[in-house]
């Protein structure tokens, strides 16, 4: 079971948060992940989003970091940002840097226009609601969480049941088939491949559908059981029977099932396109 946020991680996550308000275009700073969640463990990074118009110098960067193992300066491959290993407490740092404009711009896609995605259309507009801030220069990170703390927008919840339905089983392309003739070939690295998404748009709809704000890709059964009241019956088992399937050939029925839990909680809500 996860406990209490770690000290250790509290006190580091101060201190560099600390240390990057001294410089001038930093304009906030949010802990996030676990720590700011409520669902830390042993395993967890230190995540910290790092708001400004520009990212802050590369030497500064790295100044902070201090005597770190393995640090990784300005990564690409997902949001930019740098990693490494806390020299004394040895945990896990990742620093990710964001503008203003930019997670504003994603609270516009979902709040105002409604906009959906294939799989965590929801998840950035989570993650501002679950941040702790901890600097903020001018108060824009508590009117930006102001801001995100509404109610679910019932066009967004129907734009994402929609979408993701389509495309996890109802499409002639729908990754429940793509699973069927991947599995009927025997083709495990393309089961697990289009396992991955069509399980991202089931969680998508499953969360849509409970009017909760999408936490992201970890924990996502101890999620769906903490805030997701209404379900498909036998949701969850249907869920792990699926991924046991993956090794064994019965992945293909495993999804059709999911995917009739769900066009059956669907239609119970009223949510049908």
């Amino acid at each position: 079971m996860p406990g209490p946020p770690d000290p250790d991680a509290l006190g580091l996550a101060r201190r560099l948060a600390e240390g990057f308000a001294v410089l001038p275009m930093v304009e906030a700073v949010a802990l996030g992940g676990s720590l700011s969640g409520g669902g830390a463990d042993g395993a967890s990074d230190v995540d910290l989003y790092v708001y400004g118009a520009e990212p802050p110098p590369k030497a500064a960067r790295a100044a902070l970091a201090g005597d770190a193992l393995g640090l990784e300066l300005d990564n690409r491959n997902f949001e930019p940002g740098d990693e490494w290993i806390d020299g004394e407490t040895g945990l896990a740092v990742d620093v990710m840097y964001r503008t203003p404009a930019w997670i504003e711009g994603e609270l516009d896609r979902v709040l105002v226009r409604h906009e959906a995605r294939l799989g965590y259309s929801t998840c950035f507009w989570a993650n501002v609601r679950s941040s702790r801030a901890l600097f903020d220069r001018s108060g824009w990170f508590a009117a930006l969480q102001a801001r995100a703390d509404t109610p679910y927008p019932e066009p967004l919840r129907r734009a994402i049941v929609a979408k993701n339905l389509a495309v996890m089983a109802r499409n002639q392309s729908s990754f429940l088939r793509q699973l069927e003739r991947a599995a009927m070939r025997g083709d495990a690295v393309a089961v697990n491949h289009r396992l991955a998404a069509f399980l991202a748009c089931a969680f998508d709809v499953l969360f849509a559908v409970n009017e909760a704000p999408h936490p992201g890709e970890k924990r996502l059964l101890a999620a769906a059981v903490l805030r997701c009241r209404r379900q498909p019956p036998g949701f969850l088992d249907d869920v792990a029977r699926l991924l046991a399937g993956a090794g064994d050939g019965t992945v293909a029925e495993a999804a059709g099932d999911v995917a009739e839990g769900l066009e059956w909680l669907v239609r119970q809500e009223g949510l049908e396109p």
